[in-house]
């Protein structure tokens, strides 16, 4: 049965209208993105399968060309449309982060961070600095290290706090293994800074650990 047969409250661009995306399931709004499905089978089928076969969202996002065109019903043309919506996300989240509002919205911050953090195959940590009304100013990469372990050095943690005139971080890192279970390498580390950045008057709002999911130290109690 073709979409339009549908009752009305069940087609994903009319659900969607009616009630939000957040309504719509993973296959849903994949499907409003592919707009049509293959012979014998509606969009919704097809990206069913599509995540089936990739196993989740993400790792249907982070297919590379060769394996997404591979895949039936897909093609070059959608690769770069998918890239191309992907990449606009990415620079919306940039910018809500820079245009200098308030951080209200601990979501918005965690798919910020997400969006720069998950996808490097070696550990690294950054900070978000901002201002005394908790403001963005300035997003930085400041340690790199290895597939499971970064060196966090406290002194150029605050020097760059310093540079900045920040009144308050985030800190961030990845775990490349997905495992966003803080370790306690990652406590010891969070409070060493939490105790050096105290000296210069510069708060620590949270820690996000980025992985399959994504941890926060003061959802945890552990700043």
């Amino acid at each position: 049965m073709a979409i339009t047969d549908w009752p009305l409250d069940e087609r994903p661009r009319e659900k969607l209208l009616s009630r939000g995306a957040q309504a719509l399931s993973d296959a849903e709004l994949l499907a409003i993105f592919l707009r049509v499905g293959v012979k014998g089978k509606t969009a919704v089928d097809l990206s069913r399968e599509l995540l089936q076969t990739f196993g989740s969202l993400r790792q249907l996002f982070d297919a590379d060309a060769q394996n997404f065109c591979a895949t039936h019903g897909m093609g070059e043309a959608k690769y770069v449309q998918l890239q191309a919506v992907l990449e606009m996300s990415r620079r919306y989240l940039s910018e809500k982060m820079r245009r200098g509002d308030p951080l209200t919205d601990p979501d918005a911050v965690r798919f910020y961070l997400t969006s720069k953090l998950r996808d490097y195959r070696f550990e690294v940590f950054a900070c978000l600095f901002m201002d005394t009304r908790h403001r963005v100013i300035q997003y930085e990469e400041l340690f790199r290290g290895t597939i499971d372990g970064a060196s966090v050095h406290p002194r150029e943690v605050v020097r760059r706090a310093l540079y900045h005139n920040a009144a308050a971080v985030i800190f961030a890192h990845n775990h490349p293994s997905g495992v966003a279970e803080p370790s306690q390498a990652d406590e010891r580390i969070t409070q060493k800074l939490k105790d050096a950045l105290h000296l210069i008057d510069v708060r620590v709002l949270d820690h996000f650990v980025i992985g399959d999911q994504v941890v926060s130290f003061a959802e945890r109690g552990l700043l």
